[in-house]
Order: C-alpha cells, then sequence, then structure tokens
C-alpha cells in the first residue's frame, strides 16, 4: 500500500465531500473544488467520521503512483477550501513595477512594452505597492500556476538580481566580468 494513499483524508466541520460519476467535489466556506478521480481508483466518503478513504484495485506502478496522488489532491482541496492558499511576489530593478488595472496585471519589467497578464477566473490578485504582487485562491495548483507564469516574465538574474522572484527566494549572485589585466 501507499504509505500516503492509505491514510483518510480528514474533514473539519463546515466541509463536505462527495463522490459520484469519477468526480470527487469537496465544498467548504471558502468554495467548492471538483477533481475527477481515475478508474482504478475507489472513493469512499465516510459521512459519519468526516473522512475520505482512498483504495486501489491492483498494484501496477501507475495505479499505485495515482493512489497517493489522489489523496495528495484531496488533502490540497480540503486545505483550499478551509484556509485558502497564497503566494507574494517581489519585483526587484529600477524602474520595474506592477499595476492591477481591473482583471488585468500590468508588469512594466525594462521590456518595450509591459506584460499584460489576466487574472484567471478563481484567483485574486493584490498590488499592495509597486513592487509587490500578491496571489490568492482556493485551487493550490491554479496559485502556483499563475505565481510562476508572473515569475517567469522576467526571472532574476544572478548577476544585478533584477527581475521577479517569490518573496524569500535567494537569488545565488554571481561576480561580473573583471578588467582583464596584464598585457
Amino acid at each position: 500500500m501507499s504509505r500516503i494513499g492509505k491514510q483518510p483524508v480528514s474533514l473539519p466541520g463546515g466541509v463536505e465531500a462527495s463522490f459520484s460519476s469519477g468526480a470527487l467535489t469537496v465544498k467548504g466556506p471558502k468554495g467548492e473544488l471538483t477533481q475527477g478521480v481515475d478508474s482504478a481508483i475507489s472513493v469512499e466518503v465516510d459521512g459519519e467520521k468526516k473522512e475520505v478513504r482512498f483504495s486501489r484495485n491492483t498494484d501496477m506502478p501507475t495505479h499505485r503512483a495515482l493512489h497517493g496522488l489522489y489523496r495528495a489532491l484531496c488533502q490540497n482541496m480540503v486545505v483550499g477550501v478551509t484556509q485558502g492558499y497564497s503566494r507574494r511576489l517581489e519585483v526587484h530593478g529600477v524602474g520595474y513595477q506592477s499595476v492591477l488595472q481591473g482583471d488585468k496585471l500590468s508588469l512594466s519589467l525594462g521590456f518595450s512594452n509591459n506584460i499584460v497578464l489576466p487574472v484567471p477566473k478563481g484567483l485574486t490578485v493584490n498590488c499592495p505597492n509597486n513592487t509587490t504582487i500578491d496571489v490568492t485562491g482556493i485551487d493550490k495548483q491554479l496559485v502556483g500556476q499563475f505565481a510562476a507564469r508572473i515569475r517567469g516574465s522576467r526571472p532574476s538574474e544572478p548577476y544585478k538580481g533584477k527581475g521577479v522572484r517569490y518573496a524569500g527566494e535567494q537569488i545565488r549572485r554571481k561576480a561580473g566580468k573583471s578588467m582583464a589585466g596584464g598585457g
């Protein structure tokens, strides 16, 4: 058995889970998430114990991998509908800034044109100042993907440290070229 897959997912108060026609749905105070489940994985929702259990029919390597995967996805859904997820990004560089214009994020990162990214549905983006971007939502995958897309617009470079980075991310700095001596 998978060590992660055999552990039940406990449902805190105010969270409901249901499984029907190959889709697992989790409802909570912050919203509702749905995840499709492979037919090789069996899902049991126990309303009395307030937990969700996963089991697999065969011992094939792909089914063993899916067993732990769906349990972890369910746990992420439960955390998402109760607490939510957030990522903070920082913009470093002279003249680099971020501005939220309605449902679009405009990034000025030293290119000739601004980079305009539409904010996906289900996410909330906030710019408390010109150099900080907060991405929040209930779907862990969507929050992480959009934060990675923002960071990928201009990743921090190792010489001056200019670019977009996650809050607390350490950039490995390199020394620049020195003047050639000797003759």
